[in-house]
């Protein structure tokens, strides 16, 4: 059988892929040799060449035959601080959202045609309720007091409680740090903490799982701000966003969701000790440090020098990796609640296990075990 060459793909379309994915031609040409004759048009590729160059550079196959590269865009604003300034894109944080926006197409759809139980507070808020009515109203959406993280052992068990009372109300959670099961595709922390995608069926929150534990606890609660305001945005930055009114809202209702003000003025006295604070509330010490600054119980100066003390300071910073039982990472890739649906749908015939598949990541024998011994 003749091998068949094809003569209409054009090098920009390639260098454009090479590019999408975060290489230049020099760290391309070391991935995959053939390509620097594909760019000088001294060889045309052959359809399974083509085929491997996509897969390895995580462009559409079709894509690549294109005259001019498609417009690929985040569908909602993305705060990364230095990065989200220069507009960067990045091709794991893209397929990330794509990936769950996917998801929620499709959870929008069975939750509708089934007519069953859907989140209710989506854009129940405005920028102009008062932080403490919006925290109040979360306070009652999730049935947690200020004291809840109190009695809990550290930040992992409380990311863990309020995840699930965010999907007994209705949210859908997702955790990873790699695109699907892919470990060679990182999402990095300084691109993507985590992300909110608005919808009054099916909402979602996205939480970056190579980020601190208590990290992920504030971004939880950021994002579902988010979702009480009914705007859908994503961050990674610390502060280089907070010009935006809307970031700063949820950063303050996070705050006080997390440290309520009534209880550090409480608790707080010259011999304070913040890492104490803070591991009663389960947030980071500087989360304790700004929080007493901003209710002026900390002065500029005593702040500043925490401040300076506390980022000179080396963190363990433990972090959840993909190591570990791949069938308990999955449960949080995948999203417990999610899981359930994509299972009831199956056994009712409602969807085809190949569609599983494709949402979940997981497949034949691995889907399998995941449903019948995990979910």
């Amino acid at each position: 059988m003749a091998v068949v060459k094809l003569n209409n793909i054009r090098p920009e379309m390639l260098r454009w892929a090479i590019e999408r994915a975060g290489y230049n031609e020099e760290s391309a040409e070391k991935r995959f040799p053939q390509v620097e004759l594909w760019l000088s048009g001294e060889k045309q590729p052959t359809v399974r060449q083509l085929q491997t160059f996509a897969q390895k550079f995580y462009v559409p196959f079709g894509y690549l035959f294109l005259t001019q590269p498609p417009v690929e865009k985040i569908p909602f604003p993305m705060f990364r601080g230095t990065a989200g300034i220069e507009d960067k894109f990045d091709l794991n944080v893209y397929d990330t959202v794509i990936d769950i926006q996917r998801r929620q197409d499709w959870l929008e759809d069975y939750l509708t045609e089934n007519e069953l139980d859907t989140c209710s507070f989506i854009g129940c808020v405005s920028l102009q309720t008062p932080i403490g009515k919006t925290v109040d109203l979360l306070r009652q959406i999730l049935h947690l007091d200020s004291r809840w993280a109190f009695s809990l052992a550290n930040s992992e068990a409380a990311v863990n409680k309020l995840s699930q009372q965010l999907e007994e109300a209705g949210v859908f959670v997702a955790y990873n740090g790699i695109v699907g099961n892919n470990t060679h595709r990182p999402v990095q922390v300084d691109e993507c903490r985590g992300f909110a995608l608005v919808n009054n069926v099916a909402p979602y929150i996205f939480i970056n799982s190579t980020d601190s534990k208590a990290a992920q606890l504030f971004t939880l609660i950021h994002e579902t701000a988010h979702l009480m305001l009914g705007i859908s945005a994503g961050h990674a930055g610390e502060e280089d966003y907070l010009h935006d009114t809307n970031e700063h809202y949820c950063d303050a209702v996070a705050a006080e969701f997390l440290v309520a003000a009534d209880l550090i003025r409480e608790m707080w006295n010259e011999s304070v000790d913040i890492k104490k604070l803070a591991h009663r509330f389960k947030v980071s010490e500087i989360v304790v440090a700004r929080r007493a600054h901003d209710l002026r119980l900390l002065s500029d100066a005593d702040y500043r020098s925490f401040w300076l003390q506390y980022s000179h300071r080396p963190h363990s910073n433990k972090k959840t990796t993909s190591g570990g039982n791949f069938y308990l990472t999955s449960v949080k890739r995948v999203g417990r609640t999610f899981a359930i649906h994509v299972r009831n749908a199956v056994n009712s015939r409602q969807l085809s296990y190949t569609e599983a598949y494709r949402l979940t990541g997981l497949y034949g024998t691995t889907y399998q075990n995941f449903m019948e011994k995990n979910i």
